[in-house]
C-alpha cells in the first residue's frame, strides 16, 4: 500500500505522452495522490489500454488522442492548465547537459527545454509555475535495446554516484514534488534526477 498523501485532491493533472514509460508512471503517481488525470498519446489503442490500467487502480482518468505536431490538439489539451495556481513540469533529460555521442540532435532538443522552462516561467508568472526535470538513464521500453548488453548496463550504472539506474518511480516522485504545493516557491528550475551523474552546462 502506497504511503503517499493526497496532495492533488480536487486538481486536474494533464500528462502528455503518458500511456507508457515515465509518462504513465507520472500519471499514475499523480492519480494515486488524488488528481483527476488526463492522459494522451498519438494512438487510440494505447490511450484505451492506459485508461483501463489507471481505472483499475481507482484513478479518475480521461484519455485523449493528441499528436504534438497538431496545433489544435495541443491547444485543446493544455487549455485547462493555465488556471490560477497551476503548474507545468517538462520532462527533459540529463543528455541536455551531457549529450551522448551520435545523439547530438536528441541532446540539443533536451537542452532547449531548459531554456523554454526559464522563458515560460517568466511569461506565466505569477499564476502558473513552470519547472522541468532532467532524468538520468531509465530503462524504459524506449531504451530497452541498451539493456540487452549487461556490460553496457553496468557501465551506465558505474557513472552514477548511487551505482544504479533510475526508475520510473524516481521520475514520478520528482515530478509530483514540482507539481505540488510543496514546491510553491519553485519556478523556472530544472531538477536533475540522475543519481549524481555529472550534469551541468
Amino acid at each position: 500500500m502506497e504511503k503517499w498523501g493526497r496532495r492533488f485532491e480536487g486538481k486536474v493533472a494533464i500528462v502528455t505522452a503518458s500511456t507508457q514509460g515515465i509518462g504513465f508512471g507520472i500519471a499514475e503517481r499523480l492519480g494515486l495522490e488524488g488528481a483527476a488525470v488526463v492522459i494522451s498519446s498519438r494512438r487510440q489503442r494505447n490511450v484505451d489500454e492506459a485508461v483501463e490500467k489507471l481505472k483499475g487502480r481507482g484513478i479518475e482518468v480521461l484519455g485523449l488522442v493528441c499528436h504534438v505536431s497538431n496545433a489544435q490538439q495541443r491547444k485543446d489539451l493544455i487549455a485547462k492548465t493555465v488556471e490560477k495556481g497551476s503548474s507545468i513540469v517538462f520532462i527533459s533529460s540529463v543528455a541536455g547537459y551531457q549529450p551522448h555521442k551520435g545523439l547530438a540532435m536528441y541532446g540539443v532538443t533536451k537542452t532547449a527545454l531548459f531554456g523554454l522552462t526559464k522563458a515560460l516561467a517568466a511569461e506565466m508568472a505569477p499564476n502558473t509555475r513552470v519547472n522541468c526535470i532532467a532524468p538520468g538513464f531509465v530503462p524504459t521500453h524506449f531504451a530497452s535495446f541498451l539493456m540487452e548488453n549487461e556490460s553496457t548496463r553496468r557501465s551506465i550504472e558505474e557513472k552514477t554516484l548511487l551505482n544504479r539506474l533510475g526508475t520510473i518511480q524516481d521520475m514520478a516522485a520528482a515530478t509530483a514534488y514540482l507539481a505540488s504545493d510543496d514546491a510553491a516557491y519553485v519556478t523556472g528550475e530544472t531538477l536533475i534526477v540522475a543519481g549524481g551523474v555529472p550534469s551541468r552546462l
